[in-house]
């Protein structure tokens, strides 16, 4: 196996049929979260949302090795949910992949739909809900820290599994889907280790400022203490 295995879809590798289909899954998907994204936008996450969105582009420039020959990058669905909540973070990675198509030709403008759906739409979601889950544990820096890295871990993960599920609907037959599932799932796990020690570093570096500006952080019983010790 050589070159970068990354999960964005060049054109060409699902029929017109199944590209077309997961356009509309990513606007129906994109009208949603632009609708539910106002009732999350203030004074404080629309900044924030920005910033998230520029680091995640910058961060998805950037390949980090996982085996020799494959390397990955940061999708950033768990990391922008966690920060400014899921609707707005499935906004700021669906706008990063369309400048990515569009002016670095960076995934495939047909195959758009297909990238938007697994990165901004299932992804963000999948982090979103599993540091949820794991809210109550949040309650330290090192809480915040382990949740953030296992959001993004699955975040990753679950991603991959949006790419098998389009690519058994419409992919290249010449290529078997028991092997594209085990490559694409398998080198996935690994960058998914990648994706958790940074969104776990940026988190834990934004909370350690300014925890009020985590939108997991909202309505907590009690502000996060992320300071050791206190002054005599």
């Amino acid at each position: 196996m050589t070159g970068s295995v990354a999960m964005h879809m060049s054109d060409g590798l699902l029929n017109t049929t199944t590209s077309l289909l997961f356009i509309g899954v990513a606007v129906v998907g994109l009208a949603v979260a632009a609708a539910k994204a106002r009732a999350d936008l203030d004074d404080r996450t629309a900044p924030l949302a920005g910033l998230v969105a520029a680091f995640v582009f910058a961060t998805q420039m950037l390949n980090f090795p996982v085996l020799p020959g494959v390397s990955g990058h940061l999708l950033g669905g768990a990391l922008a949910a966690i920060l400014v909540g899921p609707w707005v973070g499935a906004l700021c990675v669906s706008i990063v992949l369309v400048v990515q198509a569009l002016v670095f030709a960076d995934g495939g403008v047909t195959a758009l739909g297909a990238n938007i759906t697994n990165m901004a739409l299932i992804g963000t979601a999948a982090g979103f809900l599993v540091a949820t889950l794991l809210k109550r544990f949040a309650t330290g820096k090192a809480g915040l820290v382990v949740v953030a890295f296992l959001a993004a871990l699955v975040n990753t993960v679950v991603a991959s599994l949006g790419f098998v599920l389009e690519f058994a609907i419409g992919g290249d037959p010449a290529f078997s889907l028991g092997a594209v599932s085990a490559t694409v799932v398998g080198v996935h796990c690994l960058i998914g280790l990648g994706e958790g020690v940074i969104t776990a570093l940026t988190v834990g570096a934004v909370a350690a400022v300014r925890p009020d500006l985590v939108y997991l952080l909202r309505g907590t019983s009690r502000p996060l203490e992320l300071r050791e010790g206190t002054p005599a």
